[in-house]
């Protein structure tokens, strides 16, 4: 996945979000419903999330130094925590109180015609944020269902947005149905209602992406067609004759750890092992360039070496890598 593409999707959701909040805000000041102020936390609650995105990958593209040898690329996954907890803890638990407590003290609903208008303003609004996260994921999604690249995905910022966008226009329409029939009904319970489904729906959405940045942050393989990638470009049958075991690591989004001990020829010399594994690291560089940081060990193959080591990522039958 692209950076570039992940800030062109949270460029567009923060000046969507920040332009639908004020009108909601302003709306609530005239109306009074709970819906329209939930709906404005929760607007506040996505522009503070991607801003928090693009202050990750900035963090992330720092050098590599002493103390962090490996770069800073998993600050990424570290800002899209904190878009989970934000999420739930501003957004969804916000709006469950605030709908518990007008469903317990409804209230008249005034000037409902602005909220009417608000609302189907931030639909459109939302709808052209999502609709640019659509484009610059579906670059990249290749032939995995959504679900399949919500849950794979090595980027945080593209399936966040996604995610955002998706709740926040189920959101607007619970909180237009909430609004139509407190209208209606002439009942204030139903914005409270409303107000309530939109809290809970957040709640959801911020576990889903608690627990998926939570499997990023403790460490992913890669795919497995990248790892099918970098078990061809070791292996040339000639200098290097197989993979005895190996280990990936994602160290960010665009970056990759390859650990792998492979098998050389036992007649061969040091020099011409040193070789090997010089034009090894290149073949694989040249498959998979996220593939930063490379150490091989050099060794006898045996089918016995490689199968007295579990190794999840070579092993058949062993769990998929980037599967969790």
């Amino acid at each position: 996945m692209s950076t570039e593409g992940g800030t062109k999707a949270l460029v567009a959701a923060l000046s969507a979000n920040l332009a639908i909040a004020v009108g909601k805000f302003t709306v609530f000041a005239f109306t009074g419903s709970s819906s329209m102020l939930a709906e404005g936390v929760h607007s506040v609650a996505d522009s503070g999330n991607q801003v928090l995105l693009l202050i990750g990958g900035k963090r992330a593209a720092r050098a590599a130094d002493r103390e962090h040898p490996f770069g800073y690329g998993r600050e990424r996954y570290i800002y899209g925590f904190l878009v989970a907890i934000v999420l739930f803890s501003v957004g969804g638990l916000f709006a469950c109180y605030e709908g518990y407590e007008k469903i317990k003290e409804p209230h008249e609903l005034e000037g409902w015609p602005w909220a009417v208008g608000v609302l189907v303003f931030a639909i459109l609004m939302e709808g052209w944020s999502f609709l640019t996260a659509y484009r610059e994921a579906s670059s990249t999604k290749g032939t995995q269902s959504w679900p399949q690249y919500i849950r794979r995905a090595k980027a945080p910022e593209l399936p966040v947005v996604l995610l955002e966008d998706t709740g926040a226009l189920i959101g607007l329409v619970l909180a237009l149905l909430g609004v139509g029939l407190t209208v209606v009904t002439g009942d204030g319970i139903w914005d409270g209602v409303g107000t309530l489904c939109i809290g809970l729906l957040l709640v959801v959405i911020a576990i889903v992406l608690a627990l998926e940045t939570k499997s990023l942050l403790i460490g992913e393989s890669a795919d497995r067609a990248v790892v099918g990638r970098i078990h061809d470009a070791l292996v040339d049958h000639d200098s290097v004759t197989g993979v005895i075991h190996m280990r990936t690591l994602h160290l960010g989004p665009e970056e990759l750890l390859v650990a792998a001990k492979i098998g050389v020829n036992a007649q061969d010399s040091a020099s011409q092992v040193a070789e090997a594994i010089d034009a090894a690291e290149a073949r694989v560089r040249r498959a998979v360039p996220i593939a930063r940081a490379i150490y091989l060990e050099p060794d006898i193959y045996s089918a016995e070496k490689a199968a007295a080591g579990p190794d999840p990522e070579a092993t058949p039958g062993g769990p998929g890598p980037g599967e969790h």
